[in-house]
């Protein structure tokens, strides 16, 4: 059913009639399509959840454009970014192009599941702005990480879980929560890979997050345990391009303190909370998906 979402992503691009638009949508990679697969498990492949499915992956690739913008990054899973290739100017006003066509066509599917997917947009926007803000300094707030990719990860894929629910006539409120917990484990792992895998796998250099700022889970769980010379060591390579010597004692710090094992054991307890969840409904067709968020290389 994945093919059926593409070509209606296809589809929905090309009825903008816009030569230029169609070929630089062509120049986006597409992914694992995570929520897409979320939404066709729970609400089936009827016509209106594949709409769903490829509005929410037109969202989610106009929101990844906006943030290789906001990031300065230039390459996405391998392959230059469209900022990269085209300029800022050209990759944001494709991304806004995405959001309102996606928009559009979500208010020919029902309203209720308009008004899910468009909050969720509201909070990626607001995580956005608070992820920015929360790269101006060394961040070790635990709390206010956590609300972040709530809003900036895993709103959206709790959306996907619960509009796909209202299609198909089932309990919106325990998909959202098992939505919400694999949006939250999702973003927790994308953490831990930016420190774990190369840059070659990563389709990005590594601690690329840190060096732009970003105070992500293992580094708030790092200056806990520091000492309070690290401490200081830790906030003055915040924010910095990281040398060899940085890089090395970065990762024996992870390693010396657990660090890495402690942030996978919060992401696994997230995903086995989801799936116990949809089990108690019936749904074991879920865990699969729910495993496939965690047990990734990217």
């Amino acid at each position: 059913m994945l093919s059926a979402v593409e070509r209606k992503i296809e589809q929905f691009v090309a009825e903008l009639n816009d030569k230029e638009v169609v070929a630089l949508y062509k120049k986006l990679p597409h992914g694992k399509r995570l929520r897409a697969k979320l939404i066709l498990r729970i609400a089936g492949g009827n016509l209106s959840a594949v709409k769903m499915a490829a509005v929410v992956e037109m969202i989610h690739a106009a929101s990844l454009l906006h943030d290789d913008v906001i990031d300065d990054a230039y390459v996405r899973r391998n392959k230059p970014s469209l900022n990269a290739l085209y300029g800022n100017k050209t990759a944001i006003m494709l991304g806004d192009i995405l959001y309102s066509k996606g928009f559009f066509e979500l208010n020919n599917i029902s309203a209720e599941v308009s008004r899910i997917v468009s909050n969720a947009v509201t909070q990626l926007s607001l995580g956005e702005l608070k992820d920015v803000s929360l790269s101006q300094s060394f961040n070790t707030d635990k709390e206010v990480y956590l609300e972040m990719i709530y809003q900036k990860t895993a709103s959206l894929i709790e959306a996907s879980a619960g509009a796909a629910a209202v299609l198909a006539g089932k309990p919106k409120i325990p998909f959202m929560t098992y939505g919400r917990n694999l949006g939250l484990a999702f973003q927790m792992i994308d953490d831990l890979l930016d420190i774990t895998q190369d840059s070659a796998t990563l389709g990005k250099p590594a601690m690329h997050d840190f060096e732009e700022g970003k105070t992500t889970l293992p580094y708030i769980y790092l200056y806990e345990v520091l000492d309070e010379t690290d401490k200081e060591k830790l906030r003055n390579l915040h924010a910095k391009k990281l040398d060899g010597e940085a890089l090395n004692w970065l990762k024996a710090q992870f390693e010396a303190h657990q660090i890495l094992l402690k942030c996978y054991a919060q992401a696994r307890e997230l995903i086995d909370e989801a799936v116990e969840l949809m089990n108690q409904h019936g749904e074991t067709a879920l865990s699969d998906i729910a495993m496939e968020m965690i047990d990734r290389e990217f």
